[in-house]
């Protein structure tokens, strides 16, 4: 189960982050920030892109979108970006769609963090199913995932 994969995971890291399980689906940003009481954008969203065939994760706040031309100079890639579909990101996550966790990951990948996640002291990333979360802060996702922290936004 990715969620116990998740809760395995956070037990071998420093700190104390831990996943909420609630009822509510929290498969969108919109449905996430509804049933925690909180705004859009302090939902961390994990997207996948395929830069030439190469995934990477990029995690954001819920209200931004990726900004293609600054993930592409991020990489040093020229050419196609694309974002994966749901079957491949589940494919290349471990994780189903509305449950993409930023670390736990089934394979290591490249992560970028978004900076405009340091817009507040906690984010709620998915933490492997469509009814979990683990609060989070940029510095933790930092540690946790060894991501660099970039302007990704548009």
């Amino acid at each position: 189960m990715p969620t116990e994969r998740v809760k395995s995971f956070l037990q071998k890291v420093p700190g104390n982050l831990r996943v909420i399980e609630i009822e509510d689906n929290t498969h969108t940003s919109e449905l996430a920030a509804q049933a925690l009481g909180v705004e859009v954008a302090q939902i961390a969203k994990s997207l996948v892109f395929l830069l030439k065939g190469n995934p990477v994760l990029v995690v954001t706040c819920g209200d931004m979108r990726v900004d293609m031309k600054k993930l592409k100079n991020a990489m040093g890639v020229a050419g196609k970006v694309s974002m994966a579909g749901p079957e491949e990101a589940e494919e290349i996550t471990g994780f189903p769609p509305g449950g993409v966790c930023p670390f736990a990951l089934k394979a290591k990948l490249p992560v970028l963090l978004d900076e405009s996640l340091g817009r507040f002291p906690v984010v709620y990333a998915a933490a492997g199913s469509p009814h979990s979360l683990v609060p989070v802060s940029l510095e933790d996702l930092q540690s946790i995932t060894g991501g660099r922290t970039l302007d990704l936004g548009k």
